[in-house]
């Protein structure tokens, strides 16, 4: 549960950092910042899966590019879910989706899978 949590907290902060630099990307209230990260999660799970299976013939033809499409199109269906979370256009959730990504990325690059802080400790002796 405690791992689940901080994962929530960090796609809130990547959805919060998203509305605060890409212009377009608008979330009103708490609230809904916290659904919407739910929501996202949950779709990143379950929705994006599919539509990376489905649309993968585009994807190998753009070495991958058009996975930013699918990302940016998973942020605009949960913004469609809930009315105080407001994606101007499909540039602004491109961005709105790169912006989220990276500060995820970033931020769990200190959880570990277990969703607890991690430090490596690198003990370096000499050769005998």
């Amino acid at each position: 549960m405690k791992g689940f949590l901080i994962r929530l907290a960090i796609g809130m902060l990547g959805l919060w950092v998203a509305q605060a630099i890409v212009p377009g990307v608008e979330i009103t209230g708490f609230g809904t910042l916290v659904l919407a990260a739910f929501l996202l999660g949950l779709a990143n799970a379950v929705v994006r899966p599919l539509l990376v299976i489905l649309t993968l013939p585009i994807t190998l033809l753009t070495l991958g590019f058009f996975l930013l499409v699918v990302n940016a199109a998973v942020l605009a269906g949960v913004a469609s879910m809930l009315d105080a979370f407001t994606i101007a256009g499909f540039w602004s959730a491109l961005f709105g989706s790169c912006v989220v990504s990276l500060v995820s990325w970033f931020a769990s690059g200190w959880i570990g899978p277990s969703g607890k802080f991690e430090v490596l400790v690198i003990d370096r002796r000499p050769v005998q």
